[in-house]
């Protein structure tokens, strides 16, 4: 089963899916977008400029052998000859069409030669809006690479560039990648990316959307990334950089996800980060980071995810943790947390995931923890809890597996609730352990599924938004 969040992203993904193939969406037919008629109602344009139709088949040429391109489709942009994956629309001052769209790797696209390598050529074109490699370069290491333009207005039209998967893409990210000062949304997602990030990325004010999650980038996080003050979402897990948070991280006032998990980050939260009331999603985990919590913690009223496992914090749970009235999810586990639990987590009415589990937690479970209607997925074990399980059998059952209070030696379940219920710990006044259906040991897999299905409405919805935005601007 999933977890009761789903019931919020279900709606959402519905949205995202129902929309009428904007890009991202993929069409066998998609040589035909938006050139059906012109503004005055008279017959589209049928012909590229040689030029730009040459550039092309020299690109599909060097990336893909699905075809002999130029004989196959020599008209790339007529819609009744278009091939897969490209997407062209009428020049505003000409009677020509022009490639605003090109998608590399994935089917029904065009697939990539093993041979491939980038083709920097592609940024020459110059009314492409949307450029796309998934899982396309596997085999032949390559690097980005942007051609030295003659006039950097060649490069303004592109809006999007995705490189997503690709094992074989290696070496630095190019600091010309800022001449693409039209970009809105950068992803660079699960490469084999190299280097510390360059300073100039920071100079895309445009960007609504940047990812370099899942690369080997490595040094500190430039200062310069407050200046992305129009970005919705950031992702830069799992990579290996280091050093403190930056606190220009408070400049940046749309940011609605945030995601620094997996890397060797130290030093605090940086208090700046009150500033960001349109925060929804903040994860953090797998780092290094320790001491306290930011004092305006509580004024982050938009936050719905928290997800800080694995750093040495070792210090006791924040009560401003229970004013965050929207939260969802809170996952502090493996940090060293000491104290007992807040009564203020009983607050969190909203709450469906609370993971706190390998910690030096001391005390009673809070009573009104059984209150918690919305709460789908509870890990409490392995801390130093005490006292009587102040739930009732319907709460016990209704969790089932998803409830985790093992390794608390101190807690026992009252005798009134035991039967029936298998939880795995003692029945008050006995030696008899209610064990038969061992809980959860970690409260991981439901849990990771909740962020995925929350990143993925993430980047679905930011992408459909930013580009729903460029197709009617064009």
């Amino acid at each position: 089963m999933c977890c009761s969040s789903w019931s919020l992203f279900l709606p959402l993904l519905l949205l995202v899916v129902s929309i009428p193939c904007f890009p991202p969406c993929v069409s066998s037919s998609i040589g035909s977008y938006h050139v059906n008629k012109n503004k005055n109602n008279q017959a589209p344009p049928n012909n590229m400029d040689p030029s730009e139709a040459e550039t092309l088949f020299n690109i599909m040429d060097s990336m893909s052998s699905d075809h002999t391109w130029r004989i196959s489709f020599p008209n790339p942009c007529n819609s009744a000859s278009s091939w897969p994956g490209i997407e062209c629309k009428p020049g505003q001052n000409d009677k020509l069409l022009h490639v605003s769209r090109l998608d590399f790797g994935s089917p029904p696209n065009p697939s990539c030669k093993t041979t491939a390598t980038f083709p920097s050529q592609v940024f020459t074109l110059p009314y492409l809006q949307s450029l796309f490699f998934f899982h396309c370069f596997t085999q032949t290491k390559t690097n980005i690479s942007l051609p030295l333009l003659s006039h950097p207005s060649n490069a303004s039209s592109l809006q999007q560039l995705s490189l997503r998967s690709n094992p074989a893409l290696v070496g630095p990210i190019p600091s010309q990648i800022s001449s693409l000062h039209s970009l809105q949304i950068l992803t660079l997602s699960q490469n084999r990316l190299a280097g510390r990030i360059p300073v100039e990325i920071f100079s895309l004010n445009s960007l609504v959307h940047l990812d370099l999650s899942y690369n080997l980038l490595t040094g500190p996080i430039p200062p310069q990334l407050g200046s992305l003050r129009n970005l919705a979402g950031l992702d830069l897990s799992y990579n290996s950089l280091s050093g403190s948070i930056p606190d220009t991280i408070g400049q940046m006032g749309l940011l609605q996800k945030f995601d620094l998990s997996s890397n060797f980050l130290v030093g605090n939260i940086p208090d700046s980060i009150e500033k960001l009331n349109s925060l929804v999603f903040m994860a953090l985990s797998s780092n290094r980071l320790g001491g306290k919590f930011p004092q305006g913690l509580a004024k982050l009223q938009s936050l719905q995810y928290f997800i800080m496992d694995d750093n040495p914090m070792f210090i006791p749970l924040p009560e401003e943790f229970g004013k965050l009235m929207k939260l969802q999810e809170l996952r502090v586990a493996n940090s060293g947390y000491s104290g007992t639990i807040p009564t203020s987590f009983s607050h969190l009415t909203n709450l469906s995931t609370l993971s706190l589990q390998n910690n030096r937690l001391t005390g009673e479970i809070p009573e009104g923890f059984g209150s918690l209607s919305h709460i789908y997925h509870l890990n409490l074990s392995r801390n130093m809890l005490a006292g009587i399980v102040p739930f009732n059998s319907i709460f016990l059952e209704r969790l089932g597996r998803n409830l985790d209070l093992s390794g608390n030696p101190g807690l026992c379940l009252s005798p009134t609730e035991a039967y029936g219920v298998k939880i795995g710990v003692s029945v008050c006044g006995t030696n008899r352990t209610v064990s038969t259906i061992q809980p959860f040991s970690k409260s991981v897999a439901p849990s990771r599924l909740c962020k995925s299905l929350f990143l993925l409405c993430s980047i679905l919805c930011t992408s459909v938004l930013a580009l729903h935005h460029i197709s009617f601007s064009a």
